[in-house]
């Protein structure tokens, strides 16, 4: 026998962004989710708009598929993996397991492990075989509603007082991003190199400055988001538009390159020159999902450098540092919101994020 908690009467049906195809998202009426063992029912407070919900928005072959690999997305579903909002009802056992109560603020990670798998079984849940996150598989309908769901097995966390609503919804990218700048193991004196200053970018540069590098540089081709990656803690920006990065960087590093590179652009023609800057025996992060594939010469990497490659996904075991961080102010990401959308405006917000010329975090609030 199982019951369920709640506070108030919840309504039967709710309003939800659907993704039924490429470019064809639709503003539904739904049922409304009900919490079963184990399950905790949020009121959405926040979701944020990733780049990989506009890949994904505009057909990247990352999740619908092409000749080489099936669709990853499991449509219709409700998008959206950043978030955070108020528990309004708790299953059978939920509140025991995740440490939770009716009206407390909270968020999950975005990937729902199954527990099961191999890499679920040795900790790394984050690279979990079924590989369900939120807003891209229908048994973990995202963010972009009224209310959503936290399965079972999903990882929760509260939001301390400190930290606001808005602020909230971004712990989950901040949470990516120091894990990013964790796999390219920062040592002090370093020259870094941050290509790409979005949302994800610029929390790397704010989590890349605690790590006291001797040179912190940040490329991207919007300036304004150069301004920003200096108040963040960049010590030099450039843009590649408008100069040589890969020669400058060279003439800072008497010809050898830089130490570390975190690659967060998205754009395949980024790989090269990251591949160009980086010194022998240096470390390169890739973190950004591609859009298209990327050729380079991959002698640079063995013979020719004997590179450290690291990859970087999601936010494992980094969610309650990001917490900590944002409680105690020693990263501030209040300028990384530029869009505080109702979610009616669902529209808005993709193009807005899909035009980034003075976008840099999309907010949508049911």
């Amino acid at each position: 026998m199982t019951s369920t908690a709640q506070a108030t009467p919840l309504p039967r049906t709710m309003k939800a962004v659907m993704c039924h195809g490429v470019r064809d998202y639709r503003m539904e009426e739904v049922p409304t989710p009900v919490a079963g063992p184990g399950e905790v029912l949020v009121k959405v407070h926040d979701c944020g708009i990733c780049a990989s919900d506009i890949k994904c928005y505009t057909g990247a072959p990352l999740f619908w598929g092409d000749a080489e690999r099936a669709p990853y997305i499991d449509i219709p579903v409700i998008p959206g993996h950043e978030f955070t909002g108020v528990v309004v009802a708790l299953g059978d056992g939920a509140g025991e397991k995740h440490g939770v109560g009716i009206g407390d603020r909270v968020l999950a990670e975005q990937i729902v492990p199954c527990e099961e798998c191999r890499y679920c079984r040795r900790g790394l849940y984050w690279l979990c075989t079924e590989a369900n996150v939120f807003g891209f598989k229908k048994s973990v309908h995202g963010a972009m509603a009224d209310y959503m769901k936290f399965p079972s097995s999903a990882r929760v966390y509260k939001v301390p007082a400190g930290i606001s609503d808005k602020h909230a919804a971004l712990i989950e990218p901040l949470a990516c991003a120091i894990h990013a700048v964790e796999r390219g193991e920062i040592q002090l004196g370093d020259v870094v190199v941050q290509m790409g200053c979005g949302t994800l970018g610029l929390s790397m540069v704010a989590a890349e400055r605690l790590k006291n590098p001797g040179l912190l540089i940040a490329l991207d081709l919007i300036d304004s988001r150069l301004e920003l990656a200096k108040q963040l803690g960049a010590d030099i920006t450039m843009n590649p538009d408008k100069e040589d990065v890969v020669q400058r960087i060279l003439d800072l590093t008497e010809g050898y390159g830089c130490d570390v590179v975190i690659e967060a652009t998205g754009n395949a023609e980024a790989i090269v020159p990251a591949l160009t800057m980086v010194r022998k025996a240096g470390t390169f992060v890739e973190f950004s999902l591609m859009r298209e594939l990327t050729t380079a010469d991959w002698t640079i990497i063995g013979d020719g450098k004997e590179l450290n490659i690291h990859g970087a996904h999601l936010g494992p075991y980094t969610f309650p540092i990001a917490i900590d961080y944002l409680q105690r102010g020693l990263i501030d990401i209040e300028p990384i919101v530029t869009h505080h959308l109702p979610l009616g405006d669902f529209e808005q917000g993709l193009w807005a994020v899909e035009n980034p010329a003075d976008t840099i975090k999309v907010l949508l609030k049911p």
